[in-house]
C-alpha cells in the first residue's frame, strides 16, 4: 500500500470572479478611474495662442468707463474681404442690416442715408447694466458713416451741443449722444455721462475690470469678431443662441451655469472659431464638457433629428475641459460650405 502523505499543501489560487476577490477588483478599478478623472480635471491642456489686440483697439478699450457686462468687436471690412464672405455668404445675408434701429436712431439713419450694411467698417461697443432694466452703452464706429454725419448735420438735428474733452458733442435725443473723433471715427453713447467718461477717462479699464480683461485675452481671433461676456445674463443669452438649433443640448442644465464667456471667430478660406465657457469650479467644467461631448455624439448617430450637413459640422468640433473652462474649437473648411451650397 502506498504510504499516506501529509495534508495537501498545494495553495489554492484566489479567484477574482466571486466573493472578496471580485469586490477588491471592482474597488481597485473604481479607484483608478477616480484618480484618472482627478488628474485629467487638474491637468493643463494645450491652448491655441491668442492673437494680440490691435494697438488702436487696445487704446480705445482702455477708455471704456466703469466695468463692462458685454464687450463686442466686429471687423466688418475685414469680414467682407474674406473668401468665404465673397463666395459662400448669400446676398440676402450680405445686404441684411447690422442692427434694427428704432425711434430717434432710425430717424437719424434715414435722414443721413446711412446704410448699416456697407457704411460701417468696424464696430466696438460696450454694454453696462445699472439696476434691473437700465442698460448703458458706449461705442466707436469706423467707416463711411462718419462722412454722412458731418458737424452741420449733427448741429441741425441735435437738441443740445456741448464741448467735452475738447470735442464738440451732440445730443440727438435724451438717449443718444454723438461725437466726431476724427474724419473716420465717431463715438456714440446713450448718455452724456458715458460719453464724457470715455472722452475724459480716469484710470485704466484693464485695471478696473480684470474679469473682462481676462476674457479679452482668452478670445483667440481678434481681427474679425470677438465677444467678452463677463455677465451671467449676457452669457446665458449667447448660450441660448448657440444651442437654439439643438434641443438636446439645450436641456443639459449644467451648460446654463456658465459664469462668463469669450467667443471669437475668423473668416478666411473657411471659418475658425473658439468659445471658452468659464465655470466656478473645475468639477462643473468637467461635467459640462462631458455632457456636451455626449450630446454631440448622440446627435451624430443615425436616426436622430440632426441633418447630415449638421452632423458634418458637429464632427469638426473639438471640446476639452481646461481647469475651470470648457473650450470649444472648430475649423470648418470652405469645401464643407461649397458642398452644402451645391446641394441647394
Amino acid at each position: 500500500m502506498p504510504s499516506k502523505t501529509g495534508p495537501d499543501t498545494r495553495e489554492k489560487k484566489r479567484s477574482f470572479k466571486k466573493g472578496a476577490g471580485l469586490l477588491l477588483l471592482i474597488s481597485t478599478f473604481s479607484m483608478i478611474c477616480f484618480l484618472a478623472i482627478v488628474v485629467w480635471i487638474n491637468w493643463p491642456k494645450t491652448r491655441v495662442q491668442p492673437e494680440p489686440l490691435n494697438p488702436e483697439i487696445k487704446g480705445l478699450v482702455d477708455r471704456i468707463p466703469g466695468k463692462s457686462d458685454a464687450l463686442i468687436y466686429i471687423g466688418l471690412k475685414d469680414i467682407r474681404q474674406s473668401r468665404i464672405w465673397k463666395e459662400i455668404i448669400p446676398d440676402s445675408l450680405k445686404k441684411a442690416p447690422l442692427f434694427q434701429p428704432k425711434g430717434r436712431v432710425e430717424e437719424i439713419i434715414r435722414a443721413s442715408r446711412i446704410n448699416t450694411t456697407e457704411d460701417i467698417d468696424t464696430l466696438l461697443i460696450s454694454f453696462r447694466r445699472r439696476g434691473y432694466k437700465e442698460q448703458h452703452y458706449i461705442g466707436v464706429a469706423w467707416g463711411p458713416l462718419s462722412k454722412k454725419l458731418p458737424e452741420s448735420f449733427l448741429k441741425s438735428n441735435s437738441t443740445l451741443s456741448e464741448k467735452i474733452g475738447g470735442r464738440q458733442c451732440y445730443a440727438l435725443d435724451s438717449t443718444l449722444w454723438i461725437c466726431q473723433l476724427d474724419p473716420k471715427r465717431i463715438a456714440f453713447a446713450n448718455s452724456r455721462n458715458m460719453l464724457q467718461e470715455f472722452l475724459v477717462p480716469t484710470g485704466s479699464f484693464y485695471t478696473r475690470d480684470s474679469l473682462t480683461t481676462t476674457l479679452i485675452d482668452k478670445a483667440v481671433y481678434k481681427s474679425h469678431l470677438w465677444f467678452a461676456l463677463p455677465s451671467a445674463s449676457w452669457t446665458t443669452g449667447a448660450l441660448q443662441s448657440l444651442t437654439s438649433a439643438n434641443r438636446d443640448m439645450k436641456t443639459l442644465g449644467n451648460l446654463n451655469r456658465i459664469r462668463s464667456m469669450a467667443l471669437s471667430l475668423k473668416l478666411s478660406d473657411g471659418i475658425e472659431a473658439e468659445s471658452e465657457w468659464v465655470y466656478t469650479t473645475r468639477r462643473a467644467a468637467y461635467f459640462s464638457s462631458t455632457f456636451l461631448w455626449g450630446a454631440i455624439k448622440l446627435s451624430e448617430l443615425a436616426g436622430t433629428r440632426t441633418s447630415d450637413q449638421a452632423k458634418k459640422l458637429l464632427e469638426k468640433l473639438d471640446i476639452q475641459q481646461n481647469y475651470e473652462s470648457v473650450i470649444i474649437h472648430t475649423k470648418l473648411p470652405i469645401e464643407l460650405f461649397q458642398q452644402a451650397k451645391e446641394k441647394k
